[in-house]
């Protein structure tokens, strides 16, 4: 045998080549299996209610003696007697139509419990591919499915849990652009995205199509949770339910945000979070509060008693109190995993009278978004990858690995800004880790002339310091914050390395753990 052939560079591109038409293949399945779905739900509609056919259920839904198929009673039995669900709840479900925007931690479990309640119509939101990184809590997808895209993973795993309901892919971020198609062919939203900029698109998108909202986010061991928008009654109107902007007139700085990538996610925290946003929509869906002006309830027939919708209250056996759609306060839940008790509810006030998106002076409409004029990544301050510093004040990380190689004697210093979780993990030798954190406002900076505490004795004035973190993003914060500290008075070169830990695995050391 040739040894060229069986040499560890050739055996890697051969093993490159091979993954790629794997992930071809799995791509391909995907889509094939997508449409093979779409058409037996095409085909189960013509014949009726989109339900298998069996022998003793021929004709039409109109037809038939029951309101549901012989199988979906099987289905659905144990949750319509409920008695805050029943047989008018589950209709209600059957004909509903959610649009879930985000197929990751939270999007997830919330479209996995929706499916299997019975919606009829899911539509999915999701431009990413799935990735390794994601398996932890991504419930819907596996192994074998990364490289596909989410949004044909998800549909995939839902089929399988309930070939019911129809389920519309979008493999598509949601865009000021497109948002208006997409949203307005649902009754209900849930964001279950990541991030400030597109929380306040899909709020806006929700008060201009007048459809409610549940938003979530968490983060760590934490997360927290907002019915938006409910009932949806038009901008201007009081008794409508307040927006995200109402809740959070201002982004938070783009310093401060930080994604689950770089602060972690513990994935129970996201997947409770997820299942709360498949419940607070089965309630809203049972109890009719989907439109601006919900029609009244129906009267007690003769041969049932009427339900209370879920979330209302029963006193000592007497009549269910139903809680006013116009008047119930909106609250924000926080859940902590390490906190006793994990929940705790934070009422929220109505809207703001001066609100952008929802009150009587609304600036927002649907032209200014749609033409573009809505720049939601200037409004939270956002720039990706952040860019503060001017080149001379970077290094790639293969020039640091040629300056510890050529002049390993040269004294230096290396900070590591990263949480000291993640330094625990891995950190190059010799690198001293003080964290982001610790760096916030004025702590971990001296005043100017004086040398902070995490400077080691006997470093040289002029020695340089290179501040790496793991995407080259906090570190250029730290260098600006350095650098206007008086530390780089004496001529010392501060700067970072460009691209962080990420480039240094890339450009120097292919076996560096990526987490």
């Amino acid at each position: 045998m040739n040894s060229a052939t069986t040499s560890p560079e050739s055996l890697r591109k051969q093993i490159s080549t091979t993954e790629n038409e794997l992930k071809r293949l799995k791509a391909q399945l995907a889509s094939a299996e997508a449409q093979e779905a779409v058409q037996k739900q095409i085909a189960g509609l013509h014949l009726g209610a989109g339900d298998p056919v069996t022998e003793l259920e021929t004709g039409s839904a109109s037809e038939r003696k029951w309101p549901l198929s012989e199988e979906e009673y099987r289905r659905y039995g144990r949750q319509m007697i409920v008695p805050s669900v029943g047989i008018q709840g589950q209709l209600r479900l059957k004909e509903a139509s959610v649009l879930i925007v985000g197929a990751g931690g939270l999007g997830c479990p919330a479209a996995a419990y929706l499916a299997g309640a019975g919606v009829g119509t899911i539509g999915i939101v999701d431009g990413d591919e799935v990735e390794t990184s994601n398996l932890h809590r991504q419930i819907l997808h596996s192994t074998a499915k990364v490289g596909m895209k989410k949004v044909e993973s998800a549909i995939e795993y839902l089929t399988n849990l309930n070939p019911n309901p129809t389920y519309i892919p979008h493999p598509t971020h949601l865009t000021p652009q497109n948002s208006h198609s997409i949203v307005s062919q649902y009754d209900l939203v849930l964001d279950c995205t990541d991030h400030p900029t597109s929380r306040y698109l899909i709020s806006d998108i929700s008060i201009l199509l007048s459809k409610p909202l549940i938003s979530a986010s968490a983060l760590r061991t934490d997360g927290q949770l907002i019915v938006l928008n409910s009932p949806p009654l038009p901008a201007g109107h009081a008794s409508g339910g307040p927006c995200y902007r109402c809740v959070f007139p201002k982004p938070p700085p783009a310093e401060s945000v930080v994604s689950c990538g770089d602060g972690g996610i513990l994935g129970p925290v996201v997947g409770v979070m997820g299942v709360l946003q498949a419940l607070e929509a089965i309630k809203l869906i049972v109890a009719g509060k989907l439109e601006a002006f919900p029609p009244p309830p129906r009267p007690p027939t003769p041969s049932s008693e009427s339900a209370p919708g879920l979330g209302s209250a029963t006193l000592g056996g007497q009549v269910p109190i139903q809680p006013d759609v116009a008047t119930a306060a909106a609250t924000m839940l926080l859940f902590s995993a390490i906190s006793n008790p994990p929940f705790r509810s934070v009422r929220l006030r109505s809207r703001r009278t001066n609100c952008f998106a929802c009150s009587s002076s609304a600036g927002l409409s649907l032209e200014s978004l749609t033409s573009g004029s809505l720049d939601y990544v200037l409004f939270c301050g956002v720039t990706s990858p952040i860019n503060i510093l001017n080149p001379e004040e970077r290094i790639e990380a293969r020039q640091y690995h040629e300056i510890l190689r050529a002049k390993p004697e040269k004294k230096h210093l290396l900070l590591d800004i990263r949480e000291k979780v993640q330094f625990d993990i891995c950190n190059l030798e010799g690198s001293i880790n003080v964290p982001f954190s610790t760096l916030q406002g004025n702590r971990g900076v001296a005043r100017s002339g004086e040398k902070p505490v995490w400077v080691p004795e006997g470093l040289p004035e002029d020695a340089p310091i290179y501040v790496v973190c793991r995407l080259g993003n906090d570190s250029q914060v730290v260098t600006r914050k350095l650098k206007e500290s008086g530390l780089a008075s004496q001529g010392r070169y501060i700067g970072d390395i460009k691209g962080g830990l990420k480039a240094w695995k890339e450009q120097v050391d292919g076996s560096w753990p990526e987490y």
